[in-house]
């Protein structure tokens, strides 16, 4: 979502780089490259004047004046002012000291309240609480029926008394849950609330009357992040009219601009809580406005991935594979049906493409990661797949006939069977030297890598003089050659056994022809 605004950023400071201090017109340049960079993402008018000025108080102040580096304390000071209106801090969830805690969902029809309420149960299921759906929205046609899809698929529990499309009370329904809560031992109850296509008086009453028959403890504004400039203007009338606590992005893998993100907090006051990021269930997590900055400005999200690789790969699977490949047999146990098993942990993670955006500097290959075909890892599987498990274990064993079934099995060209074996030669070997401490192989100057002081003196050795012939005929005939060009050359007395007269007739030796 925020490419546009991304790029415009980095090729402001890119044009700072180099630049030993910063005149008054380098920071009056960059000031206005960022703004039209944030106007064109569609952030709020206020929002951008607040931050434009603070940036530039700061960047004509001691801290980027007395700087080694001015440029890299531009780029610290525009990460912290955009960590600052993104809501600072993250902002956790709020529990009630005597369970059921009660979350109630409110924003406008279409802005994703009912899926968002299956993707935060899975949450909080994750996190290891008990939560209930409880489907309020008694307007809309099959909203009843889509929670419950969507509580069936998330695996938690729904309360749906009520057949909904214009039929029940949602004030009734939201307080009976409450009790149907407590008695089935669910300490967190999600109520969906209805909305409407826009602000009016019926959909606030409606909001007003079950957050005052069930006073929850926290009260999420969901608001569609696609809609730029008009989800500030909810979020005002919204907290107005009703009153919320925090508020919850959904949509945030579009490809509109961004601004609604970057202005809501601030114009509110209220902080974002959550975010949904795509459209499965899994596709959702708390919101951290120092990530959400440091991607903004392609620095990565190491931590995310890194936590999403937690909840993924289990401790015990990854020290089973860390010894194999530490192993004495030089990783040889780490076989093709580790690697499929790996691969499909990585998968479960999500998007390659996602994955691979969340380290820094991607930024600067995002056409490529966009192009990732994710469909490769599933063909590499079908391949691994066709195999014998005797074939998995050893896969030295896999001559051509072996390679013809595979391919006609997993439906590919023989070629790719023979270039997924010898990838995965390569990749153990690789992993083999990286977990037995060697670092990764073909890195210069650093032990146990390829091209160490070691290595560099053989190369250097190797290099010097001419190659001799396999021929032990041929090889003679040209060290008889050699000898006599350096006995010529001796007896002519020129300084390194060069000719030293008549310039115009100087001629180098046929070994150093060569390099001319």
């Amino acid at each position: 979502m925020f490419d546009t605004l991304s790029d415009r950023l980095s090729a402001t400071f890119k044009n700072l780089r180099g630049k030993g201090r910063l005149s008054e017109a380098d920071i009056d340049a960059t000031a206005r490259e960022i703004r039209i960079a944030l106007l064109e993402a569609d952030v709020a008018l206020p929002v951008v004047r607040a931050f434009i000025a603070n940036v530039k108080e700061r960047a004509r102040g001691v801290e980027v004046s007395q700087a080694l580096n001015p440029a890299q304390q531009v780029v610290k000071i525009v990460n912290e002012e955009l960590v600052a209106i993104l809501g600072g801090e993250t902002r956790r969830l709020r529990f009630a000291k005597t369970a059921p805690t009660v979350i109630m969902l409110a924003g406008l029809q279409g802005a994703g309240k009912t899926t968002l309420a299956g993707k935060l149960g899975l949450w909080l299921k994750g996190q290891g609480h008990s939560p209930l759906l409880v489907a309020c929205d008694l307007q809309r046609p099959n909203a009843v029926n889509q929670l419950s899809v969507v509580a069936e698929r998330a695996g938690v529990a729904v309360y749906a008394p009520e057949p909904g499309n214009g039929v029940g009370d949602p004030v009734q329904v939201a307080k009976d849950s409450i009790e149907f809560a407590k008695a089935k031992v669910h300490d967190i109850v999600i109520v969906d609330t209805a909305g409407r296509l826009g602000i009016d008086q019926e959909l606030m009453q409606q909001a007003a009357d079950i957050r005052d028959a069930v006073s929850p403890d926290e009260i999420l504004f969901v608001v569609d992040a696609m809609i730029g400039q008009d989800a500030v203007n909810t979020a005002e009338a919204f907290r107005d009219g009703v009153g919320f606590d925090g508020v919850v992005l959904s949509k945030l893998d579009g490809d509109a601009r961004g601004g609604a993100a970057l202005s809501i907090a601030h114009v509110t006051g209220k902080q974002i809580m959550f975010a949904s990021n795509g459209e499965k269930l899994e596709d959702f997590d708390a919101f951290h406005p120092d990530r959400m900055a440091s991607r903004i400005l392609d620095m990565g999200d190491l931590l995310t991935l890194i936590e999403q690789a937690e909840k993924t790969f289990s401790q015990e699977e990854a020290a089973k594979m860390a010894s194999k490949l530490q192993s004495s047999k030089g990783g040889k146990d780490f076989t093709l049906d580790d690697f499929l098993a790996q691969m499909e942990q990585v998968r479960k993670m999500g998007s390659i493409s996602k994955l691979l955006g969340m380290l820094p500097g991607m930024g600067q290959i995002k056409d490529q990661i966009n192009n990732i075909d994710e469909r490769d890892i599933d063909r590499t599987a079908a391949i691994i797949k066709s195999m014998t498990p005797k074939e998995r274990a050893e896969p030295t064993i896999i001559n051509g006939s072996r390679r013809a079934r595979i391919a006609k099995g997993s439906g590919v060209e023989v070629s790719a069977v023979k270039s997924l074996v010898e990838r995965f030669f390569e990749a153990r070997k690789m992993m083999s030297k990286m977990a037995q401490g060697g670092g990764m192989p073909g890195m210069p100057g650093m032990p146990g890598m390829g091209g160490g002081p070691g290595r560099q003196k053989k190369q250097v050795k190797q290099a010097k003089g001419k190659r001799k012939s396999g021929n032990p005929m041929k090889r003679k005939a040209e060290e008889q050659a050699a000898a006599a060009r350096r006995e010529q050359a001796a007896a002519q007395g020129g300084a390194f056994g060069l000719p030293a007269q008549d310039d115009k007739n100087f001629e180098l030796p046929d070994e150093f022809k060569k390099f001319m």
